[in-house]
């Protein structure tokens, strides 16, 4: 009797620690999608590099869209993070503002503030 009460402990204890281990793997990589705000292709280039930090391994903007999709490793970085490595760029998110001594930097083919249109 005592042997059957161990195992079905060792089974339960197996049985919830497996479904836990597995989730936190299968949850380090995501995707998501946000706006970033271009006009160019030199926009383009330069949005999908600034994503590129650590723990970002795929990073790809619409100029059509202004979405930049981002597959990432979550362990490694947030959406948060991203958003300000991007606006740190010189590109406007739907979270953060571009700081506006950056922005001014930029090439004026990519001054999407002042009414530039997607070209």
């Amino acid at each position: 009797m005592k042997s059957l009460q161990i195992s079905l402990l060792f089974f339960f204890l197996i049985g919830s620690v497996i479904p836990a281990f597995s989730q936190s793997k299968s949850k380090k990589v995501e995707k998501t999608s946000f706006e970033v705000t271009g006009v160019c292709n030199m926009c383009k280039a330069r949005i999908e590099n600034a994503a590129l930090i650590k723990g970002v391994k795929l990073a790809e903007w619409d100029k059509k869209t202004q979405l930049l999709t981002v597959v990432f490793n979550n362990a490694k970085t947030t959406p948060q993070t991203i958003h300000k490595a991007v606006s740190d760029a010189g590109h406007d998110t739907k979270e953060l503002k571009a700081p506006d001594q950056v922005y001014k930097k930029l090439p004026n083919c990519c001054s999407y503030r002042d009414g530039a249109e997607v070209h």
